[in-house]
């Protein structure tokens, strides 16, 4: 009987940690702005601005297959990764590398929009919104609302290419980022090097602190 090959370490707990927590607010973010609970919605909002902005700082100084240089690749290496060519890694292809991209600036787009977006009544209003004038806040409710589209689309097509890997190439990337090990790669090419506690530390206070700041309207 052939042995099964020893799991290879693919994700940290940060960012599988990020992953999840993303998953979650997402949700309860949409639930919030639905039911009109719109003090949860500026709170939700915050928290993904801090997660956001750990997961910034995250891709310069997180585990080595969280970083950017680890995954963001020329579109030469994506084409080639399509064609079929390319060893396979732990973390994200080519082609991931440019969806986490979009991802990223997307849900950016959204929480920004929302911290200076004002409703048609002037009641309702983000956390910075009076640095910006009434005109201003509508334009940035309206990106909100496209943002939120844009990211729909994305997550949609996230969920579509998961399946189509699980199915058409019998290749599970779900259970990676819920354990943070692969036993499908044959390969420990591009495994993960974990980053310092201290790296870990730093991030969240950097991202909290950030957010608290906003939370104020940036008042000194």
């Amino acid at each position: 009987m052939m042995n099964r090959p020893a799991p290879i370490r693919v994700w940290d707990f940060p960012t599988r940690l990020f992953h999840w927590s993303i998953v979650l607010l997402f949700g309860m973010s949409w639930w919030s702005a639905e039911n009109n609970a719109m003090d949860w919605h500026r709170l939700f909002g915050l928290v993904f601005l801090g997660l956001i902005l750990f997961r910034l700082i995250w891709g310069f100084i997180g585990g080595s297959t969280a970083r950017f240089s680890a995954f963001v690749r020329s579109p030469d290496a994506a084409m080639s990764y399509l064609r079929g060519n390319g060893a396979r890694r732990a973390g994200h292809n080519p082609l991931g590398g440019y969806s986490v991209l979009a991802m990223l600036l997307t849900l950016l787009v959204q929480v920004v929009t929302g911290l200076f977006a004002v409703d048609v009544d002037g009641i309702e209003s983000g956390y910075l919104s009076s640095l910006v004038s009434f005109s201003e806040g509508r334009l940035a409710s309206d990106i909100h609302e496209i943002s939120f589209n844009v990211l729909l689309a994305l997550i949609g097509l996230h969920v579509l290419t998961v399946l189509f890997y699980l199915i058409a190439r019998r290749r599970n990337l779900i259970g990676p980022m819920v354990t943070g090990t692969d036993r499908q790669l044959n390969t420990i090419e591009g495994a993960l090097a974990p980053a310092r506690p201290i790296s870990f530390i730093a991030a969240v206070a950097v991202a909290g602190g950030l957010s608290w700041w906003v939370s104020t309207g940036l008042s000194l």
